[in-house]
């Protein structure tokens, strides 16, 4: 290999271990600072939240959320997670009133105060559909893969060297 191709090689390599480290950074160090990460699998939070995108939900008390604010609560006895906007507060029979942004009425079924997750601090666009990728087979193994061949690719001519270096040194 020429001396050009090692650095294009090198430079290449350098550049997709960073994207993988703040992929992962974004993707599983968020729950070190309180955050639980979900991605947004329908559109009725347009233009606020679109599908794909992936929301950091910090928990809330209840107490603190006031009409205006999304939440992200579990939706049903399948865990299914939503998150919409809050319409109305019932604080005496501690219920959230929500409704989509996008949607023209009101939800049917009120959520109780305890399946408040929390309230969405920020969103990255479209890293849903990564997240989503990495933490489901096929995209798993793929990921797994795909991490065990960088690693390869990265260290491996190194260790080749240093081998020959040494068999040649012995020499």
């Amino acid at each position: 290999m020429s001396n050009t191709a090692k650095k294009i090689w090198s430079i290449a390599s350098t550049v997709l271990v960073v994207l993988v480290v703040i992929c992962a950074v974004f993707l599983t160090a968020s729950r070190l600072l309180g955050y639980h990460c979900y991605t947004v699998i329908s559109g009725s939070m347009e233009p606020t939240y679109s599908v794909g995108d992936l929301l950091y939900v910090k928990k809330a008390a209840p107490s603190t959320i006031k009409v205006g604010d999304p939440i992200t609560f579990v939706l049903n006895e399948d865990l299914v997670v939503a998150t919409h906007r809050v319409v109305r507060v019932d604080a005496e029979n501690q219920r959230f009133y929500t409704k989509g942004d996008a949607n023209d009425t009101e939800d049917q079924d009120p959520v109780h105060f305890n399946n408040v997750i929390g309230v969405p601090n920020f969103s990255i666009p479209k890293l849903g559909y990564v997240s989503n990728f990495v933490q489901n087979p096929p995209g798993l193994y793929i990921t797994i893969g795909f991490g065990i061949v960088l690693i390869l690719t990265v260290f491996l001519p190194d260790m080749i060297r240093k081998k020959d270096t040494d068999a040649n040194k012995s020499e």
